[in-house]
């Protein structure tokens, strides 16, 4: 039985909404019996079965920021596509909220192409993923599980599993320092057991020190300004759980990278601090189908909404020409 949602009606998008596709609300669940919400976007007029694609991302936003204005953009190219909320947050179901699981992500983009590939108005043979960020990582790990996927994009990607264990630019890549932050981690495990639930982590600074990281302002101006600000996301609010990414330490996600055989896009912008995610997964895949895009000159957010900056026109010759 599926949970019973809270879908928003209003549209509460941080991009306009596009006059050139019909939005709708739908739900689905994952095998775990984790109820999806996502939203649809479907050509204006358009007839028969569609190649359709499926969007999540970045890492701690909600389908209403970034994976929103990707999956309209491509429906205003042809394609039938969702974003979805990944389990235990925006609007999707899942408790306790604020939580991420390398497995469980993984199995929410594998139940979004379960639904695209029933709906009769959609070409089962021509599905894609486009994940964002963190779900970068996460598309390339389902895109090595799932055969039904013929075309897979990674934008401005994050290893989670990398990043988790060994810290920004792998600077806390040692035994010791995984051994201190798994100790904290169990810790605060027993902290939460006794309070009965579980501590945030805290979200994007704010106000953002003026001695901060780049990066720390990149991603500040975006989750707390007008320019990506939603009220559902975890980097615009309190953040995840403190222990809620901790399965991630230990369960790297890009195992069997090598292992893909439909085509792959992996882009990222040449400045951005996660750069090397994107340089170092690529350089493990195999085959004629695969490619690195760099950006000149842009940074980590860029890709996330710049319209500007993102190379739409790249990604549809890319599903056009691998959706088939």
């Amino acid at each position: 039985m599926e949970e019973k949602l809270a879908l928003t009606r209003e549209w509460d998008k941080t991009f306009p909404k596009s006059d050139k596709v019909d939005h709708s609300k739908v739900t689905f669940h994952n095998r775990y019996g984790i109820t999806l919400a996502a939203d649809l976007y479907v050509p204006k007029g358009a007839s028969g079965k569609l190649p359709a694609i499926a969007v999540c991302g970045p890492f701690g936003a909600v389908k209403e920021q970034s994976s929103g204005l990707y999956a309209q953009t491509m429906a205003e190219r042809g394609f039938l596509t969702i974003a979805f909320d990944p389990s235990f947050t925006g609007e999707s179901g899942g408790t306790p909220r604020y939580m991420a699981s390398p497995d469980i992500n993984t199995e929410d983009f594998q139940a979004a192409v379960d639904y695209l590939s029933l709906r009769r108005d959609v070409d089962p043979e021509k599905i894609g993923i486009i994940g964002i960020c963190g779900w970068g990582g996460l598309a390339l790990n389902v895109a090595a599980l799932d055969t039904r996927i013929k075309a897979a994009v990674a934008s401005t990607m994050y290893d989670m599993s990398r990043v988790n264990a060994n810290g920004y630019f792998d600077a806390e890549d040692s035994e010791e320092a995984r051994y201190a932050k798994r100790k904290a981690l169990n810790a605060q495990r027993l902290v939460d057991c006794k309070s009965g639930g579980y501590a945030l982590g805290g979200g994007v600074a704010d106000p953002m020190l003026e001695d901060a990281p780049f990066y720390f302002k990149d991603y500040h101006d975006y989750y707390k300004t007008p320019r990506g600000y939603h009220p559902r996301s975890l980097n615009s609010n309190g953040g995840w759980n403190v222990i809620g990414c901790m399965s991630f330490m230990n369960q790297p996600i890009l195992a069997y990278a090598h292992e893909i055989r439909s085509a792959v896009l992996v882009m990222h912008g040449d400045k951005a601090h996660s750069c090397y995610f994107s340089k170092d997964a690529f350089a493990r895949l195999k085959g004629d189908n695969k490619e690195l895009l760099l950006i000149p000159g842009a940074v980590h957010t860029d890709l996330y909404d710049r319209t500007d900056i993102i190379p739409f026109d790249k990604l549809v010759d890319f599903f056009r020409k691998n959706l088939k």
